[in-house]
């Protein structure tokens, strides 16, 4: 790791399939973060957050594989990130039960994933009541200065600088520094098929690694509203892949079309996400690839997150 690059920390769960939504959204800044090379991400794939939701052993491991491979088909190089899963480096539920000795229960009742399973009513696991803690150790093991977030997620990131402080308080120690939350610039809301916001939990996406034919279906099937001089729904998801100028020209030219502007967008979507597709694909027939590349990851992440535990082991007094 380059000491003088900060240290960006993101973990994504492998809990869905992946939509236009998840790209436009997070992932494409991600790829556009770690391009800069100003940063060293350490990007991982959370699969412990994920046994909240997953608890099927093959259907872990397989949508695991996936997200690997889709943030390898989508833009990320192995050269400038550490990719790895959770899972592979100990010190993260290691760190976690330490924060959990010092965390009382009614701050954790102010989380917002807590809160909201309380007002729905629904049985909650002790993962979902104490997920806070297991992100902050995601998040302090690595001494990260930048968390890309959005801005309903800030909660996560003044959860970890509680954390560090405290921590740093009680032991008189300086082990955990502040990281700061980066507000991702220029998100895009993503409509679905439906207007409402993209989501898997709502049925309403088009698949990121979609086929031409998937695509033609997933479009043609986009609500279109006739009262207006262009099918608004249509074109919000236009703009993420064709300049809003062109775009002017061509729903004015094809004015009340609205089956030949689905037809323009297809063709468009297609050609936008064709070599993501195409990486993705080739990924999917060199298992070893994104294995190696997982390995790598952890040995890396092992590294850095033993020797900051080597400092909590110290300050806490268990060696």
């Amino acid at each position: 790791m380059t000491a003088t690059k900060p240290v960006l920390v993101s973990g994504v769960k492998p809990t869905g399939n992946l939509h236009i939504g998840n790209y436009f959204g997070a992932m494409r800044q991600l790829v556009d973060l770690s391009k800069t090379k100003k940063c060293r991400p350490f990007i991982f794939i959370a699969d412990y957050h994920a046994l909240n939701f997953v608890h099927d052993a093959d259907e872990m491991r397989r949508r695991t594989r996936e997200l690997a491979m889709a943030y390898l088909a989508v833009g990320l190089d192995p050269e400038d990130i550490v990719l790895f899963k959770q899972s592979d480096v100990p010190a993260h539920t290691e760190l976690c039960w330490i924060f959990d000795t010092l965390t009382t229960m009614p701050y954790l009742e102010r989380a917002h994933a807590f809160k909201d399973a309380e007002a729905k009513n629904k049985e909650i696991s002790v993962g979902t009541f104490n997920y806070p803690m297991l992100m902050a150790a995601d998040i302090l093991l690595y001494d990260a200065k930048i968390v890309p977030v959005g801005q309903d997620q800030k909660q996560h990131i003044e959860y970890a600088r509680d954390t560090a402080e405290k921590f740093n308080r009680i032991f008189k120690s300086q082990v955990f520094t502040l990281p700061e939350p980066y507000i991702l610039p220029d998100v895009a809301i993503v409509p679905g098929v439906d207007g409402q916001k993209m989501s898997k939990s709502y049925g309403n996406v088009i698949p990121l690694f979609a086929s031409h034919d998937e695509l033609v279906k997933n479009v043609m099937s986009i609500v279109t509203d006739s009262s207006g001089k262009r099918p608004e729904i249509v074109y919000a998801i236009h703009k993420l892949v064709r300049g809003e100028h062109e775009l002017e020209k061509l729903y004015a030219e094809y004015e009340g079309n609205y089956k030949m502007l689905k037809e323009f967008l297809v063709e468009d979507l297609d050609r936008y996400l064709a070599p993501m597709r195409a990486r993705y694909e080739e990924l999917q027939e060199n298992p070893d690839t994104v294995e190696e590349i997982l390995r790598e990851g952890m040995q890396e992440a092992r590294v850095v997150s033993e020797a900051k535990m080597e400092q909590v082991r110290r300050a806490i007094g268990v060696v």
